[in-house]
């Protein structure tokens, strides 16, 4: 018997997150194992007058291509996908991997290469997304290996991935709209301020401006599920150090015990435990992947465990993130890079957040009951 959060999530998805209108041009990404959400997508944007068609990934094809191809094939920029970027109204992407350590021992030079590659399909995206031609969502579809990531059996990680997105709730839109609400206010609060402050009982203090930046309110229209309030700073105010609280997954990849140290925007030093030789590959794609392109808060109270996805993790109610590379043109931040790559910092014991001076989130809490509560 189909799982009805399926159904319900898919409808998120195509008439809420995405909002396909007829003639829409809809690009489905996932694996063969998310068949089961990409068909009832599929049916949706029919329903709803557009024009789906999809891309389905075998993970395997991207180790053999990673670890084989030549640099020349390496940094080939395919016409196609170049096309399909300009062109497509609405992307939905499903990740949805059997092993989520596919790409472990890919050469990080490969690596680097391959994604700097695409730098001109990620400004492609972000700038059509920023002008409202192009809309987008990513989920992420319940696998047994994302599971054993989350150290969670296959049943109850489907259990904490509906009920993050409120699929498992009579009417979910309605419940994202009372999110949106909430952060929304917050959003507001933070508009038309300058200097913000992160400092966590890691030994976390950084210090960026993000005076003229507009920081925008993430209730489920790009990310599903979401939860989270972010902008991009004025790229060379950033100072200070940051060290972040969970290993940090990036292309199968994880580093753990990153700390990062920022003059003027720019990484001057970085360490980590494991995995810096990635880390190091990955600071030195392009001219703008040693500064950060996104800083932002996560909302999201009902996820409370860290499960090595980013989707989730940088939502995680009590923590903030910091992105390496691209940011998001809409907020102001101008930073272009192949990069962009998420690393959470955990407020919820000895952190607070500042703006102007003012402590308004204290150990993972925000001082004002009409924002975000668990």
């Amino acid at each position: 018997m189909p799982d009805p959060r399926i159904e319900k999530l898919a409808d998120v998805l195509v008439n809420y997150s995405v909002g396909v209108k007829k003639g829409h041009l809809v690009r489905i990404t996932s694996t063969p194992a998310a068949l089961e959400l990409v068909n009832e997508i599929f049916r949706r944007v029919l329903a709803a007058g557009g024009h789906p068609f999809t891309k389905i990934n075998a993970e395997e094809t991207q180790e053999i291509f990673l670890k084989d191809a030549t640099p020349d094939q390496l940094s080939y920029l395919n016409p196609i996908a170049k096309f399909e970027q300009e062109t497509i109204d609405c992307a939905i992407n499903i990740w949805a991997e059997t092993n989520t350590r596919s790409l472990s021992s890919v050469n990080p030079e490969s690596m680097r290469i391959s994604r700097g590659a695409k730098k001109p399909l990620m400004e492609i995206f972000l700038n059509r997304a920023a002008e409202g031609q192009l809309k987008w969502c990513g989920t992420q579809f319940p696998t047994n290996a994302a599971a054993q990531d989350g150290d969670m059996s296959l049943s109850d990680y489907e259990d904490f991935v509906y009920a993050a997105g409120m699929v498992d709730q009579t009417d979910p839109v309605a419940a994202w709209k009372r999110v949106s609400e909430k952060q929304q206010r917050l959003a507001d609060f933070l508009n038309g301020k300058k200097d913000y402050r992160v400092v966590a009982a890691n030994g976390t203090d950084v210090r960026l401006s993000v005076a003229g930046r507009r920081w925008i309110n993430c209730d489920g229209h790009e990310n599903f599920p979401d939860g989270e309030v972010f902008t991009g700073p004025v790229v060379e105010s950033v100072n200070g150090q940051i060290n972040f609280s969970f290993p940090a997954v990036y292309d199968s990849r994880e580093v753990t015990d990153v700390k990062l140290t920022f003059k003027n925007g720019t990484v001057i030093d970085a360490s980590a435990s494991k995995g810096q030789d990635y880390l190091f590959k990955m600071l030195e794609m392009d001219a703008g992947s040693r500064f950060l392109g996104e800083c932002a808060i996560g909302t999201n109270y009902s996820i409370q465990k860290f499960t090595r996805n980013t989707l989730f993790d940088e939502k995680i109610g009590g923590t903030v993130h910091f992105a390496l590379g691209a940011g998001y043109p809409e907020t102001g931040n101008t930073n272009q890079s192949g990069l962009h790559w998420d690393m959470v910092v955990d407020l919820r014991s000895g952190g607070y957040i500042e703006i102007d001076g003012e402590k308004f989130n204290i150990d993972g809490k925000f001082t004002r009951e009409d924002f975000p509560r668990a």
